[in-house]
Order: C-alpha cells, then sequence, then structure tokens
C-alpha cells in the first residue's frame, strides 16, 4: 500500500534536539543567558533580528572571536530525540520527502540534515565574516510566527499538496505549519494550544512513535 503523504516538515529545536532552542544551547555551553532579550522579544518590545543581535552580543562579551569552528563543536553535543534515522529512512522508505523548518540555526540544522539523510532544511542563520568570525549580526530568514510559508515553499518544490503534506512540531509556533498540513502531530508539546491545533499528540523519548500515524499499518 502506498503511502497517503509525499511530505514531512519536522521543527528541529525540542522536537529533533532535547534542548528547547538551539540559540539558548549555545548560552548554556558559553555560560551566559539573555532572558532580558528573551521577554523582550516575547512582549513585542524588539523585532526578531534585534533578538538575534542582543544573542549574539551576548556571547561574544565572553568570546570575542566566536567562529563557526566554535559553534560546529558545541553543536556536536547537543542532545538529540531518539529514533531520528529510524524515523527518516522509514518515511523515505516510503516515498515521503524529509524536512526541517526550524527558527532554530542553521549550522545544527544542516549538521541533523547531514546525519540523518533529510532532504531538506530551512532555518535562522548567523552572518559570519570571510574568516569564519560571527560579525553579531543574524539573518532571520524563518519568520517564528509564521512558519507557512516555507511549508508552502516544500509542497511546491516537492510537486505536491497540503492535503499530502505532514507536520511535525512542539510549540505554538509550529501551529500555521499545521494548518498548511492534512496531518499534524504535536511532539512533546510544551503548551497546550499546539496539542489543541495538531491532529494527533505523542509523548515519547521516540521520534520514531509518530511512524503509527504517518505510514500505512502494513509498512509501520
Amino acid at each position: 500500500m502506498l503511502s497517503k503523504y509525499d511530505l514531512v516538515c519536522f521543527d528541529m529545536d525540542g522536537t529533533l534536539t532535547r534542548v528547547r532552542s538551539t540559540w539558548k544551547w549555545i548560552h548554556e555551553c558559553l555560560g551566559t543567558s539573555n532572558e532580558e532579550g528573551y521577554k523582550a522579544f516575547i512582549n513585542q518590545e524588539i523585532t526578531e533580528r534585534e533578538f538575534m543581535r542582543s544573542d549574539i552580543g551576548t556571547w561574544k562579551k565572553v568570546k570575542p572571536d566566536l567562529c563557526v569552528k566554535d559553534l560546529i563543536g558545541i553543536f556536536q553535543k547537543v542532545p538529540l530525540i531518539n529514533g531520528i534515522q529510524e524515523t527518516v529512512a522509514s518515511l523515505q522508505e516510503a516515498g515521503m520527502k524529509c524536512v526541517i523548518v526550524s527558527g532554530g540555526i542553521d549550522i545544527a540544522a544542516k549538521m541533523i540534515k547531514n546525519e540523518f539523510g533529510f532532504d531538506d532544511f530551512i532555518s535562522d542563520a548567523l552572518e559570519i565574516d570571510d574568516d569564519g568570525k560571527l560579525t553579531g549580526e543574524g539573518v532571520d530568514i524563518v519568520d517564528l510566527a509564521d512558519k507557512s510559508p516555507w511549508v508552502r515553499k516544500f509542497i511546491e518544490k516537492y510537486n505536491t499538496t497540503p492535503e499530502r503534506t505532514v507536520s511535525i512540531g512542539n510549540s505554538f509556533t509550529d501551529i500555521p505549519m499545521f494548518k498548511n498540513s492534512a496531518l499534524s502531530i504535536a511532539f512533546n508539546p510544551t503548551d497546550p494550544y499546539t496539542s489543541d491545533a495538531a491532529t494527533h499528540t505523542v509523548v515519547s523519548d521516540t521520534i520514531s512513535d509518530v511512524l503509527d500515524y504517518i505510514l500505512p499499518s502494513d509498512i509501520a
């Protein structure tokens, strides 16, 4: 039996990683904090780009020469959810494309994409100079308030439809993805709004448990 779906869109932070934010993971590893910037962003006192700038500026205060190589080392230690390899392999074997749509950091997203064989990814980025060092600016590619344009772009890229698309995420920022997908899964949701907006809710230590809802029973 062929799958009902062609495309599966995964959130990264808190869904593929065990940490809520790859931005915050850098703070944890450097011993820094930007709670003031976070509260200002949540209260809509600063823009996403300004929030990025405040995060990066906080890191650079303790490590002015912070570079890509440092961040690769930091993200090699980020704890990941169990079952990513099995999940991606099973979905691809059933003919589905697997992509990451994240407001997290592109270096982490690319590492996860390459390690587990995702077909593509999109995420926010850090501006890097010619020497590989952080300039202090971020590049806000994925709007945290609305990830749906990127879901639609991947739907178009892989020549499918919302009716044949699945989205998986853990927080209210993923709800716009859900609305552009026939099947949505709240995976270890952080708030009741995410569960309410999703077709199914899965609470588990392994993301492969979502396969029960995506694959036909004779494949799963």
